[in-house]
């Protein structure tokens, strides 16, 4: 009896071990998602030596480098990208298992997740009309940075910001807007109010910087890119630069200067006279990712998730203007 209880344990104990380390996958796909470890300890509230500790013992695991770093950021080796390949399905079915739960018994509200951004410069003041439209569906919202819902497994719709390239509408989601991205001001710093007819006066304005210096954020967030194609040769240094698009538009709302802006997020403030436009709508770039919303696919059928989807897809939306 000793020698087969001997036996079960060294079974038991090989299976365990042929299991990867699942902190290590879950690190591995925010650090690649972000090109990052920096990036991903923040959104998954670890610190960075966490991170790089769950993806050496992955790496150890599987018994190669998985991620290299690069000058533009983290990036896949091929081992890295074979099992970037599967992970992405094998968390979608994951996520499935908490929202076959949810469709089993739904919770009394419907946790929406949505970017800060997008939350507190369009998506509140509008939520109002879903209420009155449906009050028996209670909303919980969710809100974090835009990219952090694109696996999440706590949420019944999601509207995430993902790249534009490759889209197309499927059973669990839907595209919400293309938008396109303007320079965009207080109407103090623009006498008239009206778009510049002379360019060149750009030069003179202050100019709001998001985004850490050469991260690669796509050319309609640059001011580099737009002072060429203005013909202006180079931006002046950037004297502040705000972390994320929702306090660079608040320093603008507050007159601090010229911001580049995605147009769902200051459709608003357009529309009432607490921005004005900088340059005729001509140069407007669109963005190089979309505003997507998504479902599990065992929410499909859900009356409530169905609903909300419905609601927002159908809200007047004014992508350049």
């Amino acid at each position: 009896m000793q020698c087969i209880h001997i036996v079960m344990k060294m079974f038991h104990d090989d299976a365990m071990r042929s299991f990867p380390p699942f902190d290590g996958l879950i690190a591995f796909e925010a650090a690649l998602r972000h090109a990052s470890v920096t990036r991903a300890s923040a959104e998954l509230g670890l610190t960075q030596s966490a991170v790089s500790h769950r993806l050496r013992k992955l790496e150890d695991f599987v018994g190669t480098p998985l991620l290299i770093r690069q000058p533009s950021g983290l990036c896949a080796t091929p081992a890295g990208i074979a099992l970037s390949n599967e992970l992405a399905g094998l968390l979608d079915r994951m996520a499935d298992f908490r929202a076959l739960c949810r469709a089993a018994a739904p919770p009394p509200a419907l946790k929406v997740g949505v970017g800060a951004a997008l939350a507190d410069y369009w998506l509140v003041r509008r939520l109002p009309d879903f209420a009155q439209a449906h009050p028996g569906i209670p909303v919980e919202l969710a809100v974090r940075e835009a990219d952090a819902h694109a696996r999440s497994t706590d949420l019944d719709v999601a509207v995430v910001w993902q790249p534009a390239a490759g889209l197309r509408p499927t059973s669990t989601q839907r595209l919400l807007v293309r938008e396109h991205v303007y320079p965009v001001c207080h109407p103090r710093l623009l006498p008239g109010q009206q778009p510049l007819t002379d360019v060149t006066r750009l030069k003179s304005l202050p100019l709001l910087h998001k985004g850490r210096i050469g991260e690669d954020r796509g050319v309609e967030w640059s001011w580099t890119s737009w002072f060429e194609r203005l013909g202006l040769g180079r931006p002046p240094p950037a004297e502040i630069r705000f972390a994320t698009i929702a306090t660079a538009i608040a320093a603008a709302l507050a007159g601090n200067g010229i911001v580049l802006a995605r147009s769902l997020l200051v459709q608003d403030a357009l529309k009432d006279g607490r921005l004005v436009r900088v340059l005729p709508q001509s140069w407007d770039l669109p963005s190089s990712k979309a505003q997507i919303v998504r479902w599990p696919a065992a929410m499909a059928k859900d009356p409530r998730v169905m609903a909300f989807v419905g609601w927002i897809l159908q809200i007047p939306k004014i992508p350049s203007a």
